[in-house]
């Protein structure tokens, strides 16, 4: 079954999940446009959950001031605003999970231990690339080894690994996940959960069944989909949005400098975010441009 086929044949949920370590720009106003418009074309609920699982990166009052934006823009949760950090006995129970079904292991490695391992066999880290773990604290390589553990890490099968989708907008997609990425992180040596384990038992555990999210995001969907499976979770359907680009061609975001929205007029911005979905510009108020875009999108992606 093709996934807009599956959209049909069950109510939609989807979401818009900001972390709040500042305000929206550009870019993730993109995505809040677009999840809102593919949930509205569904006929269905569109809930926004507040992604500060990463507490140190927060900032205080961050999250009520996103809300605001949101609204501004006529985009509002249809359901109460949930926060990460108050499910951590949500995620506690789903590592357990993997604890008990013999995936998720803990580890002792810190990224100069992983870095020189790496090195050690002749796969020195490419610059702005994460290390591939090398397995250093599998179990059958004799675990901990007398060391501290310092975090917990999803346990990747040889073999079973790599995973096949398809992308909504993207078209098909794959991932070796035990090759590319390795047994990734559960839970930080920090002890903050990680975002891949809390975004998937946040999403199960609100019904969500349509992921709509930017492109940079599309890298962490098998991940996602291997947690799924291993927690007897169902998998959303996935469609990642284009990129708001500075102009140098990188990712407009919080830590290159994006600035905060301007919506001393709603209506503008909101052109400025259809525009990069190639959606149609038009001198109306909010309301007539999201059911104008609505329409839009049924016809392109409902």
């Amino acid at each position: 079954m093709s996934a807009r086929n599956a959209l049909t044949n069950q109510a939609y949920r989807g979401r818009f999940a900001p972390s709040p370590t500042g305000p929206l720009h550009a870019g993730s106003l993109v995505a809040a446009l677009a999840s809102w418009l593919d949930a509205r074309a569904h006929g269905g609920q569109w809930l926004v959950r507040m992604e500060d699982v990463d507490t140190p990166r927060c900032v205080p009052g961050a999250d009520t001031f996103l809300l605001q934006q949101l609204a501004a823009c006529g985009l509002v949760s249809d359901e109460p605003v949930v926060w990460q950090s108050k499910r951590s006995a949500l995620y506690q129970a789903a590592l357990q999970q993997l604890i008990d079904g013999n995936r998720a292991y803990s580890c002792a490695c810190s990224r100069k231990d992983i870095e020189l391992a790496m090195r050690a066999m002749g796969q020195p880290r490419e610059r702005h690339q994460a290390a591939v773990y090398p397995g250093t604290c599998r179990p059958e390589r004799g675990g901990l080894q007398g060391r501290p553990p310092r975090a917990w890490r999803f346990l990747c099968e040889a073999g079973a690994s790599r995973v096949e989708w398809t992308d909504r907008r993207l078209g098909r997609q794959a991932q070796d996940v035990d090759r590319e990425v390795g047994d990734f992180v559960l839970l930080r040596a920090d002890g903050l959960w990680a975002y891949q384990l809390a975004v998937v038992v946040d999403d199960a555990e609100q019904g969500i069944n349509a992921v709509v999210r930017g492109e940079d995001l599309a890298d962490n969907t098998a991940r996602q989909i291997l947690l799924q499976q291993a927690l007897s979770l169902p998998t959303p359907s996935y469609l990642h949005t284009p990129l708001v680009r500075d102009t140098r061609g990188d990712k407009l975001s919080k830590q290159t400098g994006a600035t905060a929205l301007d919506l001393s007029d709603p209506a503008a911005t909101l052109n400025q975010a259809a525009q990069c979905l190639e959606l149609p510009q038009a001198m109306e108020q909010v309301p007539e441009l999201l059911s104008r875009w609505v329409q839009v999108w049924r016809e392109r992606w409902g």
